[in-house]
């Protein structure tokens, strides 16, 4: 009897202060865009990215680099919130088959964290990114929810890298079509 209310003691003791030893971090989301050309570089807090996407309010700051793309404010927000419906077991075969993974590499040089020094880390946080990204649109993903489930504080949104690859697609939507449509509809076969 003794023996037990020891042992009901200590366990009581170490779930107590297991947060005090054991400081496992917590997982982040992306707070900020950090775009960079060459040697320039400008950050958009999400915040203000998602309020401009939801009801076109935006920073001063927000309204210049907005401005500087030279598409009106309707479409940008029209690409911000463009829902993508795919069902998260078929967005798990997806990244996770060969061709993701080519994808996810090739697209990493775009999109990656701060500090990813290989295609490798930039893949990974792609992945899981669009995985919570689904999630948190239950089924459903746009950009905003995209970066807003990227697994570290700061994203790197390298322009010199999404320009290389533009000039070899004609249009986003060219590119936005035959990513969601083409490997989807094989997937869904299997």
């Amino acid at each position: 009897m003794k023996f037990s209310k020891f042992l009901i003691f200590k366990i009581f003791f170490i779930l107590a202060s297991s947060p005090f030893f054991f400081n496992v971090p917590k997982a982040n989301a992306a707070e900020e865009i950090k775009i960079t050309y060459s040697i320039f570089s400008r950050t958009i807090k999400l915040n203000s990215l998602k309020s401009f996407a939801k009801g076109g309010k935006s920073t001063r700051k927000l309204k210049k680099i907005l401005k500087s793309t030279g598409s009106p404010n309707k479409e940008i927000r029209e690409v911000l919130n463009k829902d993508f419906e795919v069902p998260i077991t078929i967005a798990s075969k997806l990244v996770y088959s060969e061709i993701g993974n080519v994808f996810l590499t090739r697209l990493s040089s775009i999109i990656h964290p701060p500090r990813a020094n290989d295609d490798r880390t930039g893949m990974l946080a792609l992945r899981a990114s669009v995985i919570q990204g689904i999630n948190l649109g239950n089924g459903k993903i746009n950009l905003i929810n995209f970066f807003e489930a990227y697994p570290t504080k700061t994203v790197i949104l390298d322009v010199s890298a999404l320009s290389k690859v533009m000039n070899k697609v004609e249009s986003i939507s060219e590119l936005l079509t035959f990513f969601t449509n083409s490997p989807l509809e094989k997937i869904k076969e299997n």
